[in-house]
């Protein structure tokens, strides 16, 4: 509008210097008189236009409709730091919410172990030792390991603040089906984590993925509440980590502080050292773990616990994995374990060796294969023996076959094979031949 302005007044001023030098023109001064009064006005046409749209509107002014748009892009959804993640509105916070709907359809061609969906203790029921005969020819569907998680991450001038809360269905025994169970609830900062998580003494990055929902025998496996710490150089890929966690067996004999076999009150928590390294070609671990038991008559007796792990890269698409650990005296640390007998004031440990070996394959981005050989062996002295009777787990095996299919994006089927053999300190021995056909939908 400026321009313009500038423009009529610069043609009024050239007719008006115009004048004299065609003063002999055909044309009168009063014609060219005329012409600047038709100019004049033009132009004050134009400055009333523009003082109209330069006059403030009615309503909210230009600040206040800033400060509408800014709230309303706080309370938009955003997307977060993280992957798969959207911003909290009116929060620096990134939440992501995870899970996936799953199902299992299990066939038992021979015995199944405990009285569960999913065992890895094969062939429990064994004839001649009190629980019955093996069983034949089981069908099962279950969706109850389907699973809901939410994933938080909060920036700090220390780094982020993460928190995670996990669940499942899959709550152990045959009277607790498709009840809520807690996996992991807790929180991560500088280093620090505290709550319930993986145990430290576990050894996941070694463990062969498998359809099998359960834990592989001969391997640590649970999930504890904890204070952790970790540190280390991602660069040179080493990592130490250390932590005190809940002392009490998920798989305690019994969970009723009366009951005479059951440890209990421990002073001491479960304590816990390792180390990890990262190399181009793989990786290996060290983990050390002591705990105490405590008998109802004020007994205690400390375990301890030693494992070492790793995998090595064959291609960019074969991975071997091994893992052995030798742990006294504890279920959850050594699965297939004896673990502990109270008797009075006597406290009995299973000096328990396990160990796993595995193989992953990826055939290209749809498909990815497993193989793996899990056994632990027991080593029980004279008076755990006889107290617990022939039926002590002695040696256990497992065999796990399976294939993972990507059908389309978050869409999974897999199918494995599963044997396995238990022999007891009674010369009982039972077998485990199963089916384990799987569909999961991720979201």
């Amino acid at each position: 509008m400026t321009t313009r302005l500038a423009l009529l007044a610069a043609a009024a001023a050239a007719a008006m210097g115009a004048v004299p030098a065609h003063a002999q023109a055909d044309q009168s001064v009063q014609e060219f008189r005329r012409q600047i009064d038709a100019l004049r006005q033009q132009v004050e046409a134009l400055q009333r236009r523009v003082a109209a749209a330069s006059a403030p509107a009615s309503g909210p002014s230009t600040s206040d409709r800033l400060d509408q748009v800014e709230l309303k892009q706080q309370d938009a959804v955003t997307a977060g730091d993280t992957a798969g993640s959207f911003r909290l509105p009116g929060s620096d916070t990134s939440i992501h919410l995870y899970g996936y709907a799953e199902t299992h359809a299990l066939r038992d061609f021979q015995s199944w172990g405990a009285p569960d969906n999913f065992s890895n203790l094969p062939g429990q029921s064994l004839p001649g030792d009190g629980s019955g005969a093996q069983l034949k020819g089981r069908t099962k569907f279950t969706a109850e390991t389907s699973r809901f998680g939410i994933d938080t991450s909060t920036p700090t001038s220390h780094g982020p603040f993460n928190t995670k809360i996990e669940a499942d269905f899959y709550a152990y025994g045959p009277d607790s089906r498709n009840r809520l169970r807690l996996r992991h609830a807790y929180g991560e900062y500088a280093g620090w984590l505290v709550g319930q998580t993986w145990g430290t003494f576990m050894d996941l990055d070694d463990t062969t993925e498998t359809v099998d929902f359960n834990a592989q025998i001969g391997v640590p496996f649970t999930r504890r509440a904890m204070i952790r710490y970790t540190w280390g150089d991602a660069k040179a890929g080493d990592k130490f980590t250390f932590a005190a966690e809940d002392p009490q067996d998920q798989y305690n004999l019994g969970v009723d502080p009366s009951v005479a076999t059951s440890s209990v009150n421990e002073r001491m928590p479960n304590l816990v050292a390792r180390y990890d390294q990262a190399f181009d070609w793989g990786g290996v671990n060290v983990r050390a773990l002591t705990h105490e038991k405590r008998s109802p008559l004020g007994n205690s007796r400390r375990g301890y616990g030693l494992g070492v792990g790793g995998n090595y890269k064959l291609t960019e698409n074969d991975l071997v994995m091994f893992t052995v650990a030798r742990v006294d005296g504890d279920f959850d640390n050594m699965i297939g374990s004896n673990g502990y007998w109270i008797d009075g004031s006597q406290i009995m440990f299973d000096r328990n060796v396990g160990f796993a070996l595995g193989w992953n394959r990826n055939f290209g981005d749809s498909l990815r294969a497993n193989v793996s050989y899990e056994e632990n062996r027991a080593h029980l002295d004279g008076a755990m023996k006889a107290a617990l009777g022939g039926s002590a787990n002695h040696r256990l095996q497992q065999v796990h076959a399976g294939a993972i299919y990507t059908l389309m994006k978050n869409v999974e089927l897999g199918a494995e094979y599963l044997w396995g053999r238990r022999e007891t300190y009674g010369d009982g021995v039972g077998r485990l031949s199963r089916l384990d056909l799987m569909g999961r939908y991720s979201f």
